[in-house]
């Protein structure tokens, strides 16, 4: 068995039988599963082994970038496996960034992928589609439905408007006047840096829940119990309420249970502060979704994937 605590960044003791690098789509192609189960890693930001997997870990060690541009947009072809940090700041790598739909400072991927290349791992051919046919949602895209466990991305295109919409309205990036595009990168560092953990010092999966959309009239109801709860309109009849919002109000931030601990500076986020354990992990998350159900009627889904000894599990 080999230790999975360096692949998952919330750095649970967990071992799996194989461990398998790919670093080319012919890699990819030709190989043949020992076992029926199979998970595939980039940075292991969004996986949490809650104990020891009995699949098979892919890792995908995919590079490559190519860049283009005409008078109205920019066009870039990176390789799955590389860090998405290094584009747009957000932990991972880039072939997570189609299943799950990722997003920050209220602006989504969606939008601005052309297409997904990727190895049909029945009849290991490579296949394209196009982002419109992702099915984008909150968090959601096809590869967490007809696609799931059938696929292994190598590729992500995108285009993305020279004019594009900009980030400065959506919360402490508001506070800068007229910035370039190296003031919002130095911005966001800054925020990042200030609220969320950095997993090479405090094991994390970034947020642990994904922000609940409600009805207006549910969040109408709220906000006549809670005058202070914040919003984003999602449409004319649904509303984003914060997770971490909601989980700082019943006292969450800070607390620990069994070695894992609610952080002090972003409820959204878990941490693995005191050598905790799988077990430990899930039972927080569940005592917060309880709680959160209870108070608000509201029920928290998880945003990252936790993986058992061979299946996922849902809180």
């Amino acid at each position: 068995m080999h230790s999975l605590s360096q692949l998952h960044t919330f750095g649970l003791v967990a071992h799996a039988p194989f461990i398998i690098e790919f670093n080319a789509i012919e890699h990819i192609m030709a190989h043949q599963c020992h076992q029926d189960a199979f998970v595939i890693l980039g940075e292991g930001s969004n996986t949490v082994f809650t104990e020891d997997y009995y699949g098979e870990v892919w890792i995908n060690k995919l590079h490559g970038m190519v860049f283009s541009e005409d008078t109205t947009n920019h066009y870039i072809k990176v390789a799955s496996g590389e860090n998405w940090h290094s584009l747009v700041l957000i932990p991972g790598t880039v072939g997570a960034a189609p299943i799950q739909n990722i997003g920050a400072y209220g602006i989504e991927v969606g939008p601005y992928v052309d297409s997904v290349e990727y190895v049909d791992l029945a009849t290991r051919t490579i296949q394209t589609i196009t982002g419109t046919d992702c099915a984008f949602g909150y968090r959601d895209s096809i590869f967490k439905h007809a696609l799931k466990d059938k696929v292994f991305i190598t590729k992500v295109n995108f285009t993305i408007p020279k004019l594009v919409a900009t980030v400065t309205s959506y919360g402490e990036l508001a506070t800068l006047t007229s910035p370039s595009i190296s003031d919002i990168y130095e911005k966001v560092i800054q925020i990042r840096q200030q609220k969320l953990p950095d997993p090479k010092q405090i094991g994390n999966a970034g947020s642990f829940f994904k922000n609940p959309v409600i009805s207006t009239q549910h969040f109408t109801t709220l906000q006549a119990r809670f005058p202070a709860i914040p919003s984003f309109p999602v449409s004319d009849d649904l509303v984003k309420v914060p997770a971490g919002w909601l989980i700082d109000t019943l006292g969450f931030k800070g607390k620990i249970m069994d070695g894992i601990q609610c952080h002090p500076q972003q409820a959204l986020v878990l941490t693995n502060i005191a050598s905790g354990s799988g077990n430990a992990l899930i039972n927080f998350a569940r005592q917060i979704i309880a709680e959160v159900s209870a108070q608000f009627g509201i029920t928290l889904e998880h945003e990252v994937q936790l993986l058992g000894r061979i299946n996922r599990i849902t809180l």
